[in-house]
């Protein structure tokens, strides 16, 4: 990392496949995001708060509206055949705090705790800045709750930089998420 810009590997990990989904992985989306979701922030949630945002964010039927938006692109990262994680991609407005020229949303970003640690994430937010590139964005934004340490810290070495908060309303919970920002026309990413 020479500019502190990107942390990306050489080379992306032996037997990864980064693609792009299709209606029938509705299904299989809705399982990966409603399963990481509650191993990500299940312990810090009351569980009918919990309930109503998976109710609310993840099932086949949602899924499967998303995938059929044209603003909205799934990325589905899998090694060796496995589903590894996935990525959401989505043009739209960005809150204020967003100043950037033509933003693109990291609307979710999610790697499976069995592949935490070998570089799939590094690959998929690569994946995550060409896919907004192509649909002309110049700024890539996302919001992260602001009790998500770990997650600050890899948005962070990518470059990304906090510009302000917004609200998230899990369930009935008014919480607090950092908007983290950063340009796609600088160096590699």
């Amino acid at each position: 990392m020479k500019d502190g810009s990107n942390t990306s590997p050489a080379a992306p990990p032996a037997g990864l496949h980064i693609r792009r989904a299709t209606p029938s992985d509705a299904p299989l989306i809705a399982s990966v995001g409603a399963e990481t979701f509650v191993t990500s922030f299940g312990a810090q949630n009351t569980p009918e708060n919990l309930a109503k945002h998976l109710a609310k964010a993840f099932g086949v039927e949602i899924q499967t509206r998303e995938l059929a938006d044209p603003a909205i692109t799934y990325l589905i990262a899998e090694q060796n055949g496995r589903t590894a994680g996935y990525a959401q991609v989505r043009e739209g407005e960005a809150p204020p705090c967003v100043t950037g020229a033509s933003p693109v949303e990291v609307r979710r970003f999610y790697v499976l705790p069995d592949f935490h640690g070998t570089g799939i994430a590094q690959a998929l937010m690569d994946a995550c800045a060409r896919e907004a590139r192509q649909r002309g964005g110049r700024t890539l934004w996302l919001g992260v709750w602001d009790q998500n340490p770990r997650a600050i810290r890899f948005y962070t070495k990518w470059g990304f930089a906090d510009v302000g908060g917004q609200t998230f309303v899990l369930g009935d919970d008014p919480q607090q998420d950092r908007v983290l920002a950063r340009s796609l026309e600088r160096g590699r990413f």
